[in-house]
């Protein structure tokens, strides 16, 4: 069932003019007005609708602490979606507080998409709950546009009747045309017939027209950049740096800013910063390919970071047995943002720290983690981390293992649960080990299910023999068939001993 609206036309626009103080020029427009049936976020009643008469699936049969749960799941969607629209995480904070009822509903939604999924008594892991909410969100922000908080606010009620609010005119009404004009400039011939000289030197290295032209659309100001004040010397500067040819119209297409950057007051000095936390200049290439925007950062955003790394090794020490980690974290920390530059770009306060606690809460040495799975530190703790702690609390772990496994296997919680750990548990099921062995091997979830698990477990079957999973998984080909070959000769050694001192053992008169 489609939350579908009743819409009355809205009132024409009228323009509001200028006063004398040259006050900004708005709009007002008449609120359109919206009617939902109430039905639509009111859960007994659209289950028994949905279920039927009874309310088959009514909610007092599902658990208090799967709707608790699920609401706080599309909290967490909801505000995700909101800030995408450009509302801050304040505003969207706000928004969803203000709207308890529209929450109720988006739950109630869930229900029906997969009543199937309740009436057996499965709950919904985060994946299939954003899979379910996102396509809604984003049908009602097509359908009502920049009043979508409203809607959200007020449902199931219209937003407002027949009251008016005002719309400020862009900032700037002409950027439009200011694009248009910047993208025409870089194809625009020149009385001697060519294109402009820098446009030309981003076709010899390697770009071409349509590529330009969507560096301006992005960033216009690219378009009047001049070929040697500001994008030759950047790009002698990349080569510099030992960035092949080949690599420079990519980093170009993903920060088109770049050009516009002081080499002497920024660049520079941002590279010489970085380098003095023991960052290879050898590793620069790759650093900057992967995120040019790394370069673009202001020092006080590069110092954040830089000191939080610090501050997980420092509170490491305070731990005797974690000393070593610690003192690995600031020796290396430069490993950290070779291997994962897009750390730099992460907030510290609304990303890292909370991430960090809560991988504390799981008994964690983050800084260790830290060091091996930097990645973990960019997912979110509602969308990726609980779901994936969740699935294993529900397959009897407790806390204690579920922060060996990752401590063992940082990068445990950057897989899909649909695509990786549910299907790689079931079949985890059918073979002969304990649960305790994920524990001591959780790289098992790191392996191909169909390409190595699989195969290999396979032959270990055939062959009669008992290995550890981490004797069947980690060691190449070659290896695992000398490991195999041997333990199949152990075996029948073994066999032919007993067999033997079967027989020796065996009274005389049986013997003949």
């Amino acid at each position: 069932m489609r939350a579908s609206s009743a819409l009355q036309c809205p009132n024409k626009l009228t323009t509001i003019p200028r006063g004398r103080g040259g006050g900004e020029r708005a709009f007002s427009v008449t609120r359109t007005r919206i009617s939902f049936p109430r039905q639509l976020f009111l859960f007994r009643v659209k289950c028994a609708a949905e279920f039927g008469v009874d309310g088959v699936h009514s909610v007092r049969t599902v658990p208090l602490t799967v709707l608790t749960a699920e609401k706080e799941e599309a909290k967490a969607i909801l505000n995700l979606f909101l800030k995408k629209q450009g509302l801050s995480n304040a505003v969207a904070t706000r928004t969803i507080n203000k709207s308890e009822h529209f929450v109720d509903h988006l739950v109630s939604k869930l229900h029906l998409i997969h009543k199937t999924y309740y009436l057996v008594g499965r709950e919904l892991t985060t994946l299939e709950i954003r899979d379910a909410l996102i396509p809604y969100l984003e049908s009602l922000l097509e359908e009502h546009g920049e009043i979508l908080v409203d809607v959200v606010e007020n449902f199931p009620d219209p937003p407002g009747k027949e009251r008016s609010i005002i719309l400020p005119v862009p900032a700037d009404p002409t950027l439009s045309a200011k694009k248009l004009k910047a993208m025409s400039r870089v194809s625009e011939i020149g009385s001697n017939g060519q294109l402009p000289p820098h446009i030309l030197y981003l076709i010899e290295i390697g770009m071409d027209i349509d590529q330009i032209k969507g560096m301006t659309r992005k960033f216009p100001a690219f378009a009047y950049y001049s070929l040697e004040g500001k994008i030759k010397p950047v790009v002698e500067f990349l080569r510099d740096l030992g960035i092949p040819l080949s690599d420079i119209p990519t980093i170009l297409n993903k920060r088109p800013q770049l050009c516009g950057i002081s080499l002497t007051e920024n660049l520079i000095p941002t590279m010489t910063y970085l380098e003095s936390f023991g960052i290879d200049k050898r590793s620069w290439a790759k650093v900057i390919h992967r995120f040019p925007a790394l370069l673009t950062y202001s020092r006080q955003k590069l110092k954040a970071t830089v000191d939080y790394l610090h501050e997980l090794g420092l509170s490491a020490t305070s731990v005797g047995e974690h000393t070593l980690n610690a003192l690995l974290i600031l020796g290396r920390k430069s490993k950290v943002l070779t291997r994962c530059p897009h750390i730099i770009s992460y907030s510290v306060d609304d990303k890292l720290r909370p991430t960090a606690e809560y991988f504390r809460s799981l008994g964690v040495d983050v800084a260790v983690l830290f060091h091996r799975s930097p990645q973990t530190f960019g997912l979110s703790i509602e969308a990726n981390l609980k779901p994936v702690t969740q699935f294993f609390l529900e397959r009897g772990y407790n806390i204690e293992e579920i922060g060996i496994m990752v401590s063992r296997y940082g990068a445990l919680y950057t897989f899909s649960l649909t695509e990786n750990l549910i299907p790689k548990w079931d079949f985890f099921l059918t073979m002969d080990y304990p649960r305790s062995e994920l524990v001591k091997f959780p790289q098992y979830f790191g392996y191909s299910l169909e390409e190595r698990i699989k195969p290999r477990y396979s032959l270990v079957k055939e062959s009669g023999v008992k290995l550890l999973l981490n004797q069947v998984l980690s060691v190449s080909d070659s290896e695992f068939e000398k490991v195999l070959e041997k333990k199949v000769k152990k075996m029948l050694n073994t066999q032919m001993l007993v067999n033997a001192d079967y027989s020796n053992n065996l009274p005389s008169d049986l013997e003949e």
